[in-house]
Order: structure tokens, then C-alpha cells, then sequence
């Protein structure tokens, strides 16, 4: 807010003494060696005013001092022009932020967006994790922007894939069920899907012993032929496949909801592709109508896309069996018949940049105009340093398990550095639980979503360094402060002078709507996430260098208490924006503060 009312008079100067109507100035915060608050870039004038960058400097300094009330003085160094605000500006930014930080502008444009998206064959795991607090948090940031959005997930219940966790139960399962194994559903059923490569692996083996060779064998194998007939009798209706695919996608679901659950994410709705592939089957019928797709001599149906420089695609087997294609068309349209969206967003990994952009481009040889208003938040592959947490078979590190051991590893750190005494059982379990999973989640969500990422489940619960409990605890500190001052109340006159620190932290909190804004626009949480860990060690160094409780002005005891104040709800609302959770009492002094972390006791 500063910022952009500093800008907003600069411009005026600019148009009314340079003759400047449309120039923008970049203005950045003053770095810490100079005098000032705010640094104008002139190097973008000197084209424009054929001057050198010192004497535009020095006009554009007189000027803005005389016509600016606001700034105090300048200096110039090599032609940045670096302006020095009255205390008052600050003092006035600060006592709007209260409000602008509840203030939400509606905006009349629905987005939907899309994630989790997993199929009924096998347990959550850790890219899952990563697409559903992306997509969540991204929902979440919309909405602060004044979006209305739809949360969805399409479940892809449907499938060989299913046929498979489905044949291996029916030939091996001898009956078993959660309740009677003791195991969550979505594990069960995921435990069948591997029994079935197992024995389909033996099989290939077999064949190719017996002179097969390798493709052959992969197609010829008993358990894929019985898994392909299977997904055949689904699609005619067989009512013994369809009853035992609804039960074993129950013990699913349930499972699922409980992960969700625990992960702290939810949905609007819920869209499953057994509903949504017939509407794409129609759309196959639609586009070969409209000789957009073409069938070949084995009776499959593709589109050619050679002419937009991809290849050709299947959309239909030549057995009338639909593929990922096919519901994924069907979906999208049902999507914005059923909705009044602008917008829709897919979370999915980016290992499937190339199906959303046929996907796209299909659905606009198809006529959709919508089709402009789709996009791909395509994210990077999550990557573990070790195979410690990885399950089964070394390859795939399941949900559940990595949740439990955050929890876990917040526990044992806990009983390792101790001050526990002062909290419940109650409120130690809570802690751990909110603790281990804003680690998980700020680790995760930190990070560009464009990049791979290594996670480290060690490094991220950490209270030094850029991490979720290093924003948990300076949250708590706040509470613990302003709990210590209850019923102080925060009418402080404004003939107070404020230090650097202050200065930089009202900044700082004041660019809170600016970054969800810049969040917002480039679909990145991260954008958010590296935002409060700024705020808080600037609040940190405010904290280590102010005091405030035994401060002997009162009005400056008041002013930095309230300053106190706004930074915890700043904290708290950017942390909640990344699905992750605080404490109001942290007693767990996990390591001694580092100074660079200004995290000093008083």
C-alpha cells in the first residue's frame, strides 16, 4: 500500500512537470546499505528525456520533494533516485492495513479447478500429496482474490487398470474385506493391484520361456486377456462385474476420505469417469460426424493432429472401449453444461503435458469456444533423498505413511529437546499433528510448482531456516506476546518515530493483497509461501532490536504491540491460504534460535 501510493503520486509528477501520462516508474525498496525507503529506477527515462540518469535523478528529486508531500528528502547514488518517507505515511498505511487485509473484491468469474483426480486402484502417494496442496491452496488463493470456485476431483474408477486390483481379489482374495484383514480399503485394493502384476509378470515370463516373444507374451498372458475381457462386460452392463467394482470402489472411497481427511483438503465436487465416458463416447460419435476424426481398418477412432504439429491420437479402441481421451473429453464438456465456469484448471503432474495439449486442441476442433479458458497447471515430480518411508516395492511412498511419519518426526523432536510440560496431552498431540503437517506442507508448497522438487522429511521440520514451523513458532511467539498484554488496547498517538525495523515490517505486511494478487496470476503458491517467511523474519528482527512490553512510552508500546498484532493475523492468513494450520501455544523449543533467525528469548 505504501508502495502503490508513493507510485500513484510519482506518476502524477512525471505527467504533469516530464509530460509522462502513461509511464510506470519501477520503484523498489531501498537496499539496507542506502539512505532512503524507496528506490526510483531512472535508467528507463534517459531514452525518453535524452538526459543523463543523475541530472533526471536530481530533477525528478527537486520535483517530487516539492510536490509530494509525503517524502522527507533524497539522495542520489549513480543515478538511483532514493527517496526517504515521513513517519506519518507509514503510520497512515499502517492504520488502513486492518482493514484492507478482510477487504475480498468480489469478481464475476467462476473458475473451477481440478485435483487429486486418482484412480480407484490403488492408495494415495506422494505426488498426490503434491497435486492436492497445490490445488487446494490455489483454490484457496482465488477465493482471497475474489474468485467464486468449484473444488473437484475426477475419480477414475473405470478401466483395465480396475479390472486388474478387481481379478486378482476375485482369484486370490478368498473373501477378504478391510474389516476382516484390518486394513484401510484404498490399501486393500492397492495391494490386489500388485498381486496381479505379480502373477501377470510370472506369466510373460512363461510364454517367453516357452519361444514367445515379449510383446506377444505381454498381450497373450491369461491374466491380462481375463483382465480385457472383464473391462468388456463392465461396459455391457455384466451385473456381477458391476456389483463386485461397486464394493471394491467403496473400500476405496472410504479410504480416500479418510486421507483427504487427515491432509486437510475437500471438494465442492465429485465427478467419477464410469459417469463421464458415455458422454465421451457421444463426443466420438459428434466428431466423426463432423469428420474431425477418422476410423481405421480395426474399427478404432483417432484424430489426426499432424497438422498441428503433434501426431495422431486414439480416442476410441477398435473393441468400442473408451481410453483416457475419451472421458476426459466427456468430462470437460459436462463440466461447463453442469457449471457456470470462465475458467477451468487441471492440476496433473507433468508427465501429461502432451495429453492436455491434445486434449485442448481436440476440444477446439470440436467447436467448444470454452476451450480458450482451460489451462494445465502442470507441476514438477516430488523426489526423496533416501528410500527410508518408500513402501512395497521400493518405488512408491504412500500418502498415509508419509503424514504419520511427519507426525512422528515432529514427536520424537519434541521429546528429544523437551518443554512439553506446560501443555496437555490434549494440546501436545495437536501440536504435533499441526506442526508435521505444516512442515510437509510449506516444504512442498514452497517451491515453484513448475520445478522437481527434492523433499526432505528431516530438513523440513526445522525451526531455523525457511520452513513451516519457523512461521508456526514466530506465529506462536506473537499470541504468547499479546497474551501477555491482554486488555492493552492499541490507541497510540501518532507523534511517535519509528525505527528501520518497523518501517520495513509495515512495508512488508502492507504487499500481502499485492503478492495473493501475484499468487493468483501465476497459479504458484510459492509465490505466497516465500512471502511469509520473509514477513516473519523481518518481524523477527523487529522483535530482537524493539522492545515492547517494557517499553517506557506508552504510545510506542501500544503502536508496537498492535504492529504485533497485524503480523500474526498477516501470518495467519497466509498460512491458512496454504492449507496449513497454527497453535497459539508452541512450547516446544525444538533448537536454540539462531541469531540470523533473530528468534532471541525475552
Amino acid at each position: 500500500m505504501v508502495r502503490e501510493i508513493l507510485l500513484e503520486k510519482i506518476q502524477k509528477v512525471l505527467a504533469e512537470s516530464f509530460g509522462l501520462a502513461d509511464f510506470v516508474p519501477e520503484i523498489q525498496q531501498t537496499k539496507p546499505d542506502f539512505e532512503g525507503d524507496f528506490t526510483v529506477v531512472t535508467f528507463p527515462l534517459v531514452k525518453v528525456l535524452k538526459k543523463s540518469p543523475d541530472i533526471i535523478a536530481t530533477e525528478l528529486g527537486d520535483k517530487i520533494l516539492s510536490e509530494v508531500d509525503s517524502v522527507e528528502n533524497y539522495n542520489i547514488v549513480k543515478g538511483f533516485l532514493n527517496l526517504k518517507l515521513k513517519d506519518n505515511v507509514f503510520l497512515q498505511s499502517f492504520k488502513n492495513l486492518s482493514e484492507n487485509l478482510e477487504k475480498i473484491t468480489p469478481k464475476n468469474e467462476t473458475i473451477m479447478v481440478e485435483y487429486s483426480s486418482p484412480n480407484t486402484n490403488k492408495p494415495l502417494h506422494l505426488g498426490h500429496i503434491r497435486n492436492n496442496l497445490l490445488g487446494f491452496s490455489i483454490a484457496n488463493i482465488l477465493k482471497e482474490e475474489g474468485y467464486n470456485v468449484i473444488k473437484t476431483q475426477i475419480i477414475n474408477d473405470r478401466g483395465i487398470h480396475i479390472c486388474k486390483s478387481m481379478l486378482a481379489w476375485e482369484k486370490f482374495g478368498n473373501g477378504a474385506t478391510p474389516e476382516s484383514t484390518q486394513t484401510k480399503g484404498d490399501k486393500l485394493v492397492g495391494n490386489y493391484y500388485v498381486e496381479f502384476d505379480k502373477h501377470y509378470k510370472a506369466e510373460i515370463a512363461q510364454l517367453k520361456e516357452q519361444g514367445m516373444d515379449e510383446e506377444t507374451a505381454k498381450k497373450q498372458a491369461p491374466s491380462i486377456l481375463e483382465a480385457q475381457k472383464m473391462l468388456l462386460d463392465w461396459e455391457n452392463g455384466d451385473e456381477k462385474v458391476r456389483n463386485l467394482w461397486e464394493k471394491m470402489n467403496a473400500w476405496v472411497y472410504a479410504g480416500f476420505a479418510e486421507t483427504y481427511k487427515r491432509l486437510g483438503v475437500d471438494f465442492d465436487q465429485v465427478q467419477y469417469e464410469s459417469q463421464t465416458y458415455l458422454l465421451g463416447k457421444d463426443l466420438i460419435k459428434e466428431g466423426l460426424d463432423k469428420g474431425v476424426f477418422f476410423t481405421k481398418e480395426d474399427g478404432s477412432v483417432w484424430c489426426d493432429l499432424t497438422d498441428e504439429g503433434l501426431d495422431e491420437k486414439l480416442l476410441l479402441r477398435g473393441d468400442g472401449t473408451s481410453v483416457y481421451m475419451t472421458q476426459d473429453l466427456g468430462t470437460a464438456v459436462g463440466r461447463f453444461a453442469d457449471n457456470d465456469i470462465q475458467r477451468l484448471i487441471y492440476t496433473v503432474g507433468n508427465e501429461q503435458d502432451y495429453h492436455f495439449q491434445v486434449l485442448f486442441k481436440i476440444l477446439k476442433k470440436l467447436g467448444y469456444s470454452w476451450a480458450e479458458h482451460l489451462y494445465h497447471l502442470s507441476y514438477g515430480m516430488v523426489e526423496l533423498p533416501n528410500g527410508k518411508m518408500k513402501s512395497r516395492e521400493g518405488t512408491v511412498v504412500d500418502a498415509d505413511d508419509l503424514m504419520q511419519e511427519m507426525y512422528l518426526t515432529a514427536k520424537e523432536k519434541a521429546h528429544e529437546l523437551g518443554k512439553l510440560e506446560a501443555l496437555t496431552e490434549e494440546e501436545k498431540e495437536k501440536s504435533y499433528e499441526i506442526v508435521g503437517l505444516g512442515a510437509l506442507k510449506y516444504f512442498m508448497l514452497k517451491v515453484d510448482p513448475k520445478k522437481k522438487m527434492l523433499f526432505n522429511p528431516e530438513e523440513s521440520v526445522d525451526f531455523n531456516g525457511n520452513t513451516g514451523p519457523f512461521i508456526q513458532y514466530a506465529y506462536a511467539r506473537i499470541q504468547s506476546l499479546l497474551k501477555r498484554a491482554e486488555g492493552t488496547d492499541f490507541n497510540f498517538s501518532e507523534n511517535i518515530a519509528l525505527s528501520e525495523n518497523e518501517k520495513e515490517l509495515i512495508i512488508a505486511l502492507s504487499e500481502y493483497k499485492e503478492t495473493v494478487s501475484k499468487a493468483a496470476a501465476a497459479l504458484s503458491p510459492a509465490h505466497l509461501a516465500n512471502y511469509v517467511y520473509e514477513v516473519v523474519k523481518l518481524y523477527n528482527a523487529f522483535y530482537q532490536n524493539n522492545p515492547i512490553l517494557n517499553n517506557e512510552n506508552e504510545d510506542v508500546k501500544k503502536f508496537r504491540l498492535y504492529l504485533s498484532q497485524l503480523t500474526g493475523v498477516v501470518i495467519r492468513k497466509s498460512l491458512h491460504l496454504l492449507g496449513i494450520g497454527v497453535v497459539d501455544r508452541i512450547c516446544l523449543l525444538y533448537t536454540s534460535p539462531s541469531p540470523r533467525d533473530g528468534l532471541l528469548s525475552r
